[in-house]
């Protein structure tokens, strides 16, 4: 296809050209995050702040990483998956917020996703709705082994992935709340963990362009457990899912390298953190 970029060597909507970005990327939502995030590589140097899409690459463990922010949703981070595949990037995880539906689901805990429901627009462009979302197996063990390594409480299993915030949050003011409502209800029924927006669309991409994607989340909250009235505080900070993605960097790096002996990273201001994690 035409490349609409004004400068041919870089793809047009994430502004970053072949070889600026590593092997291993972190996806995340919010582009304010891509530089805190980026606290945790080695020497990370700005590589492109384009629309909602913002990347800096470093290194972590030896190897080179970058973290790249895809707005919200599913069509503006299949845009970010395809264009930083055609820049060198094979293997991506996702970081960023959900919200819980399981009882068990706490705020403060991460939500690993094992698959995801496609009710949501993007991956329909993609697959015939038959075809299942589901991430990468050795990305998802890496990221279970990330969130051991961190200490942090977890939950593997089936996230919910929409295109509406508020049909999920007020579906009673939608003219299609009797389809939002029931299908809600379906999904508890069948033990889907939480609610979020990418996964959906990033796991059919991936599949498509034979890639490896997986995910982990933040749960904020979690509106079930308010309607019953248990606790639920909101809890903003990703850094936990960020630090259980970079472990699951270093086990995907170790796997591919033959289980070279594991040493911490100490990169810049993360180094108090990840010491505090020995």
């Amino acid at each position: 296809m035409i490349n609409y970029s004004e400068d041919p060597n870089r793809q047009y909507h994430i502004q970053v050209a072949p070889g600026e970005v590593g092997q291993y990327v972190i996806l995340t939502g919010d582009p304010k995050r891509c530089e805190s995030i980026a606290e945790y590589f080695d020497d990370p140097k700005l590589i492109a702040d384009s629309r909602e899409f913002v990347t800096y690459t470093g290194s972590l463990y030896g190897e080179t990483v970058s973290v790249t922010s895809t707005g919200i949703g599913g069509p503006s981070a299949s845009i970010a998956m395809e264009e930083l595949v055609r820049c060198g990037a094979d293997t991506f995880i996702r970081v960023g917020t959900c919200g819980g539906m399981q009882r068990e689901v706490k705020s403060g805990d991460i939500v690993i996703a094992t698959g995801a429901v496609r009710m949501e627009g993007t991956s329909k462009e993609y697959a015939p709705i038959e075809f299942p979302a589901v991430p990468d197996l050795t990305v998802t063990n890496a990221l279970v082994a990330g969130a051991q390594d961190v200490r942090v409480p977890y939950h593997t299993g089936v996230v919910q992935c929409k295109d509406a915030f508020y049909g999920q949050h007020e579906p009673e003011k939608m003219p299609v709340s009797y389809e939002l409502e029931n299908k809600w209800q379906a999904w508890l029924k069948l033990g889907c963990l939480a609610s979020e927006m990418e996964s959906a669309a990033l796991f059919v991409v991936a599949s498509h362009l034979h890639v490896r994607c997986g995910s982990c989340f933040l749960v904020m909250a979690n509106q079930e457990r308010e309607k019953e009235g248990l606790s639920n505080p909101v809890v903003h900070d990703t850094d936990m899912a960020v630090q259980v993605a970079v472990e699951a960097i270093h086990h995907l790096i170790e796997d591919e390298d033959g289980k070279k002996p594991r040493k911490k990273n100490t990169p810049g201001q993360k180094e108090k953190r990840e010491l505090d994690l020995m």
